[in-house]
């Protein structure tokens, strides 16, 4: 049953000598090759129009990562990925599939074909290292609130039953979920119409047990902004700390979602020593200018240290062009926390809907629609700050 955790699967990877020669190529050889050949060339060619300040590195490639507005969580030392979409397309259904990449291999493999709950801009909470716990989503059809879990343990699914003080939303999409211990997470925002959501933002504490396999939401009182495709971050403060969420409305306001001492948390910090120390110094360079995500939805995000790194997503702001490919920094060091703008020049690397991982010091970019908005990514990247 945990064959899935050492088994190699069939991926793609780079290697720096291939890069290097597929980049050197022009536009009369790039005609002569296959279009798998052409696509990675592409790719390679575009690195070398990045910014030196940072730069998204390509490690792997493969079919099955390519899918957008998916979940993606390290679990047991592997990225899981669930779900998702295929494509842009209105009536595209999505996966139930659960694929695991390994870091170490650079290897992809499906792990569960079908889950028999298909789902879309979900969000999920790894507990104990073991219980991948699946929250709300698209199935197609509804939007839901119900909780599914996949058991690493046990390499399968489990639908989960509502406990006896079950308060749920409507339905939720495009949401957080945010975990604050092994058996509390906090969901902020859904998408909904104006008849669901004209003001504000859906808020609950929900309550998981994996011994008991139940679930039960309760609404909070704390009123937020209408937010949908926003994110998420868990952030120390001097009394513990406190959930700040951001985007996914046409502003660039910060609100606290909820704060807790910290007795009352129990997450583990993931410790990133070298990328913190490249961050600091990206920060520190004095090249990025002081300015907020402003009207930024399905845009990726993941707390390194001290700082929250803010990539991609779309603009709410109508227009063609609305996938970015801007980083985005947000440094809590100081008590006034601040925002740094790291533009990119390299539109082969926007992306929406896709997320990113932080393991082994090492930040992940997984999946994601490309410049077009509908085209799904198979490329692996990890961030790469330049000394």
């Amino acid at each position: 049953m945990q064959s899935w955790l050492h088994r190699p699967g069939p991926t793609w990877s780079f290697y720096p000598g291939f890069l290097f020669f597929m980049s050197c190529l022009g536009p009369n050889q790039l005609r002569g090759l296959s279009s798998e050949q052409s696509s990675i060339a592409q790719v390679s060619a575009g690195m070398s129009a990045a910014p030196s300040l940072w730069d998204w590195k390509p490690v792997a490639r493969d079919a099955l990562l390519a899918r957008a507005h998916h979940s993606c969580d390290v679990v047991r030392g592997k990225l899981l990925l669930f779900g998702g979409l295929r494509s842009g397309e209105p009536k595209e259904p999505p996966l139930g599939d659960t694929v695991a990449f390994d870091p170490v291999l650079l290897t992809a493999e499906t792990v569960v074909p079908d889950s028999g709950d298909p789902r879309s801009h979900h969000d999920t909470a790894v507990l104990a290292d073991r219980w991948l716990c699946v929250v709300g989503g698209w199935d197609g059809t509804h939007r839901i609130s119900s909780v599914g879990c996949f058991d690493a343990e046990q390499g399968r699914w489990e639908r989960w039953a509502e406990g006896p003080s079950n308060d749920p939303p409507v339905g939720l999409s495009s949401h957080t979920c945010t975990k604050v211990s092994e058996h509390e997470l906090r969901v902020v925002g859904r998408q909904g119409g104006l008849r669901t959501q004209r003001r504000f933002a859906s808020l609950y504490t929900l309550r998981v047990n994996p011994t008991t396999k139940t679930y039960w939401y309760k609404e909070e009182d704390l009123r937020l902004a209408s937010r949908a495709g926003h994110s998420a971050m868990l952030l120390h403060d001097p009394g513990g700390y406190r959930l700040v969420v951001f985007g996914g409305r046409d502003s660039c306001d910060v609100e606290v979602a909820g704060r807790w001492s910290k007795t009352k948390i129990h997450v583990e910090p993931v410790h990133a020593p070298k990328l913190t120390a490249q961050l600091s110094r990206l920060v520190g360079s004095g090249r990025g200018s002081p300015q907020a995500p402003k009207g930024l939805r399905h845009q990726s995000c993941s707390v390194v240290g001290p700082f929250a790194v803010v990539f991609g997503g779309e603009t709410l702001a109508k227009g063609r062009d609305a996938v970015c490919n801007d980083l985005y920094i947000y440094d809590t060091r100081c008590s006034s926390p601040s925002w740094l703008h790291f533009p990119g020049s390299d539109r082969r690397q926007k992306r929406v809907g896709h997320r990113t991982c932080l393991w082994d010091d090492k930040l992940y970019l997984v999946g994601g629609f490309g410049p077009d908005g509908k085209t799904p990514c198979p490329e692996v990247c990890v961030l790469d700050v330049p000394e």
